[in-house]
């Protein structure tokens, strides 16, 4: 049986996804943040001054997607990137007072895009555990073959 892209898991991630994203656009619009910036904010929000790498690993973003976006941020006046003292091949990234501003700005975002989606708390929890199984699933598959 042939599947038509509706019927597809794939498209349905990738639909959803993009959605998703669409969501977060309209709340972030005011705050002068794009969807990635939003994300790698809130990791430094609740954890400043942390490296680079750390970053990456956390958002599973590469230095390469990373480090640009980092420069927007900190061109913004939003953090500050410094070498680290005590070893100079890491990059210490800091939230800016704008940047702790920011967050008190974007503190709703959550709850407004759980008022959007319409489901109730649990069930975006169980969905958002069922997505990360899957992403794990893909890549022990991916690792193994």
């Amino acid at each position: 049986m042939q599947l038509i892209p509706p019927d597809m898991i794939c498209f349905a991630l990738y639909s959803a996804q993009h959605a998703m994203q669409q969501a977060y656009a309209e709340l972030l619009d005011g705050l002068g943040l794009t969807y990635p910036q939003y994300l790698l904010m809130t990791a430094l929000w609740a954890e400043d001054g942390r490296t680079v790498g750390a970053l990456g690993r956390d958002l599973r973003l590469e230095s390469n997607t990373l480090t640009p976006m980092l420069k927007r941020l900190e061109g913004q006046g939003l953090v500050r990137r410094k070498r680290d003292s005590k070893d100079e091949r890491r990059v210490l990234i800091r939230v800016t007072a704008k940047g702790r501003a920011l967050q008190e700005q974007a503190a709703r975002i959550p709850e407004c895009l759980i008022e959007r989606v319409g489901l109730p708390l649990e069930d975006l929890t169980r969905l958002r555990d069922e997505l990360h199984d899957l992403r794990d699933r893909l890549r022990s598959a991916g690792e193994e073959g």
